[in-house]
C-alpha cells in the first residue's frame, strides 16, 4: 500500500473541492453541486471504510506522516463518521439553500474545506498539525454562520462565533507552547512519555509541574469550547440560529465530532499518564464537573426556548454533557478493560449522535418552505394536522410533539409548510435507515468500535 492511497479519503475531499470551486465558475445550476459535494463525501468515506476492511494502514506506510497524521482505525473511524455527517448535509443543503433563495456554490465548497479541516484534526498526532486542522475547519465554519448576507441575526453569530473561537484557538495554542516549553516536544505521544515516570509520576523537574498543569487547563478550555460545554457554550445558540440550517446541522456533526476525536487524543494519549490523569489531581474531576454542568444547564434552558433552532442548540450542548461523561468513562479509571469498553461506547455514540441529529436538522428544514420556515413552535403548531408525514419527521421534544399535534396556530401567526425536495427526502431516509440498522443489529459497528478504540494511543 503506498503513503497516497493511504491518504486517499483526505486526497479526495481536497480535489473533489477543487472540482466543486471550478465546476461552480462554469455551472448556472448550483443546486448540482449539492449532489457533487454529496459524491465527494460518499467516495472519502467509502474509501476509509475500505481501508478498514483491508485492516487497515499497515504500520510502515503510516509511519512516513507520523507523528503528524496518524492513520490508525480511530482516525479511519471518525473519518468515515465525519463523511457521513457532511454528505447528509450536503443533501439538505441541496434542498434547503434553492428554496431560501440561497443558492450559492461557494457553501459547498466552505464545507468540503471545512471537512478537510475536520478530518485532519481527527488525525492528527501533534500539536501545530492540530492547530492547523482546528483553524482550517473553524474558518469554513465561520463563514457558513455568516453565509446570509442581509440577515443580522447570521452576521451576529457569526462575529460571536468568531472572536470566541479565536480566543479559544489562542488559548490552545499558548497551552500547547508551554506544553512545548516543559516537555522539549510537540507530538502526543512524546508528551504522554515526558510526562511518565519521575517524581510525582510526571516530569523529572518537578519546577514544571505547574507550567504543565497551566498547559492541560488551556488546552482543555479550547477543546471545551469547541464542543460547546458549559461555560463555553455562549456562542452556540446565536450561531445555530443565524446559521443556515444546513450549516447548523454540520456544525452539530462534524464539527462537534472533529472535536471530540481531538479531545480523546489529547487527553487519553497526551495527558494519559497517572498524575495528569488522576482522579484526585488530574483532568477526569474536571471533565465531569463539566460534563454535569453541561447536561444540567443545557437541558434547563432548553425548555424556556421559544425559537426551535435556539431549542436544538441547546439540546446539541447537552449532548457535549453526555459526550464529556463518555470521556471520563474512556478514561477507566486505569483499568485497561474499562477503559477500552468505556472508549467504544464512546465511539459507539458519536455515530449514532451523527446519523440522529442530522435527521432531526433535516426534519426541520423539511417542515418550511420559502417564507414559511419553521423556527418557532407557533410555527410548527397544527402541522401534524395540515401535513402528518412531515410532521413525523420532525418529532423530538415532548413541547414540539404538542404543537405539532395539539395546538392551532395562532391567528396571524406564520404557518410552516413543508417544502419539496427530493435532496432533503434523500438526507431523511439515509439517517432514518441508518438509524434503524445501528439500532436493530448494533453488532456490526460495535465491533468497529470497539477495534477503533483498541487503536487509539
Amino acid at each position: 500500500m503506498s503513503i497516497w492511497f493511504a491518504l486517499s479519503p483526505l486526497l479526495i475531499l481536497t480535489f473533489g473541492v477543487l472540482g466543486l470551486m471550478l465546476a461552480d465558475a462554469f455551472s448556472k445550476r448550483h443546486s448540482d453541486l449539492a449532489l457533487g459535494s454529496f459524491i465527494t463525501f460518499f467516495g472519502a468515506g467509502l474509501m476509509a471504510i475500505g481501508l478498514w476492511i483491508m485492516g487497515g494502514v499497515p504500520a510502515e506506510v503510516a509511519a512516513k506522516v507520523a507523528p503528524w497524521i496518524i492513520l490508525d482505525k480511530f482516525t479511519l473511524f471518525f473519518t468515515a463518521t465525519l463523511c457521513l455527517g457532511g454528505a447528509i448535509s450536503s443533501l439538505l443543503a441541496g434542498g434547503y439553500l434553492p428554496e431560501h433563495d440561497l443558492d450559492r456554490g461557494e457553501f459547498y465548497a466552505l464545507m468540503l474545506l471545512s471537512a478537510i479541516g475536520a478530518v485532519l484534526l481527527a488525525a492528527a498526532g501533534e500539536i501545530l498539525a492540530l492547530f492547523i486542522g482546528l483553524e482550517t475547519m473553524s474558518l469554513g465554519v465561520y463563514a457558513m454562520t455568516a453565509f446570509r448576507r442581509t440577515n443580522p441575526r447570521s452576521a451576529e453569530g457569526a462575529l460571536k462565533y468568531f472572536l470566541l473561537g479565536s480566543f479559544a484557538a489562542a488559548l490552545m495554542l499558548y497551552g500547547g507552547a508551554l506544553l512545548y516549553g516543559a516537555t522539549g516536544t510537540t507530538t502526543l505521544v512524546g508528551i504522554r512519555d515526558a510526562l511518565t515516570g519521575g517524581q510525582f509520576g510526571s516530569l523529572r523537574d518537578p519546577s514544571r509541574l505547574p507550567t504543565v498543569v497551566l498547559s492541560m487547563v488551556f488546552i482543555l478550555v479550547g477543546l471545551a469550547f469547541k464542543i460547546s460545554a458549559v461555560p463555553f457554550h455562549m456562542w452556540t445558540p446565536d450561531a445555530y440560529q443565524g446559521a443556515p440550517t444546513p450549516a447548523t446541522a454540520f456544525m452539530s456533526v462534524v464539527v462537534k465530532g472533529a472535536a471530540l476525536a481531538t479531545m480523546m487524543r489529547v487527553m487519553l494519549v497526551a495527558f494519559g499518564d497517572k498524575a495528569s490523569a488522576s482522579w484526585s489531581s488530574g483532568w477526569p474531576p474536571v471533565v465531569a464537573g463539566l460534563a454535569i454542568a453541561t447536561m444540567v444547564v443545557a437541558n434547563l434552558i432548553a425548555i424556556r426556548q421559544e425559537n426551535v433552532k435556539r431549542m436544538l442548540a441547546y439540546s446539541s450542548i447537552a449532548h457535549a454533557g453526555y459526550l464529556l461523561v463518555g470521556l471520563v468513562a474512556a478514561w477507566g479509571q486505569g483499568d485497561p478493560a474499562v477503559a477500552a469498553e468505556g472508549r467504544a461506547a464512546l465511539l459507539f455514540y458519536i455515530l449514532q449522535y451523527t446519523v440522529t441529529t442530522a435527521g432531526a436538522f433535516g426534519a426541520l428544514i423539511l417542515c418550511g418552505s420559502r417564507g414559511r420556515e419553521a423556527v418557532t413552535y407557533e410555527g410548527l403548531s397544527g402541522l401534524g394536522r395540515r401535513h402528518p408525514a412531515a410532521a413525523l419527521a420532525a418529532y423530538y421534544y415532548l413541547r414540539v410533539l404538542v404543537h405539532l399535534y395539539m395546538r392551532e396556530p395562532a391567528p396571524g401567526a406564520p404557518q410552516a409548510i413543508p417544502m419539496r425536495s427530493g435532496y432533503v427526502y434523500a438526507a431523511l431516509l439515509i439517517s432514518a435507515a441508518l438509524l434503524l440498522y445501528f439500532g436493530i443489529m448494533p453488532g456490526r459497528s460495535l465491533e468497529m468500535a470497539v477495534a477503533a478504540a483498541k487503536s487509539l494511543g
